[in-house]
C-alpha cells in the first residue's frame, strides 16, 4: 500500500469529516472547526492528509507558534489503521515543528486509547499530566510532551 502525504485543503473537508466522525464519534470536530484551522494555514497551522490511491484515509494537524507546537489531531480511517499511516503523519508534523523552530511539542490523548499512547511513546513523547474529564464523554486526557532538542 502506497501512502502519499500532502497539504490539506478546504476541498478535502468532506472526506476528512468522514474520517473524523468515524474516528471520534463522541467528540468529532465540526466542519467549521476544521475550516477555521485551515484558515490559519500556513501562518500557525500545518495540516496534511494521507492518500491511498484516490482516497483520503487520514489527516493530521499541528499548531505552531514561537518555540512550542501542539499536535491538534491525528486520525486514520478504520480500514487503514496499524499500517504506519499515523506514524508517517506524526513524523511529518514533528518535522514541520522543527522547521518552524519549535523546541517542544505537546498533545493530549484519550486515556482509553492505549494504541495511540504507545505510538506517541515510541516517538519519544512522555506523559506530563492528566486532564480529568477532558473529553465530551467524560474520558480523561493524558498530556504528553516531546522535547525536540533532546
Amino acid at each position: 500500500m502506497s501512502v502519499t502525504l500532502r497539504p490539506m485543503t478546504a476541498d478535502d473537508l468532506p472526506a476528512v469529516m468522514k474520517v473524523e466522525r468515524e474516528t471520534f464519534p463522541l467528540d468529532a470536530w465540526s466542519e467549521g472547526m476544521l475550516r477555521g484551522e485551515l484558515d490559519d494555514q500556513p501562518r500557525t497551522r500545518h495540516y496534511v492528509v494521507a492518500v491511498v490511491g484516490e482516497e483520503i484515509v487520514g489527516y493530521a494537524g499541528l499548531h505552531a507558534a514561537g518555540d512550542q507546537a501542539d499536535v491538534q489531531t491525528i486520525a486514520v480511517s478504520e480500514g487503514h489503521r496499524r499500517a504506519g499511516i499515523g506514524g508517517a503523519m506524526l513524523t511529518e508534523l514533528l518535522a514541520e515543528a522543527v522547521r518552524r523552530g519549535a523546541e517542544s511539542v505537546f498533545l493530549e490523548v484519550r486515556a482509553d486509547n492505549p494504541g495511540a499512547q504507545a505510538v506517541y511513546h515510541r516517538f519519544g513523547f512522555e506523559r506530563i499530566g492528566l486532564r480529568r474529564r477532558y473529553y465530551e464523554d467524560g474520558t480523561d486526557a493524558i498530556m504528553m510532551k516531546k522535547d525536540l532538542n533532546a
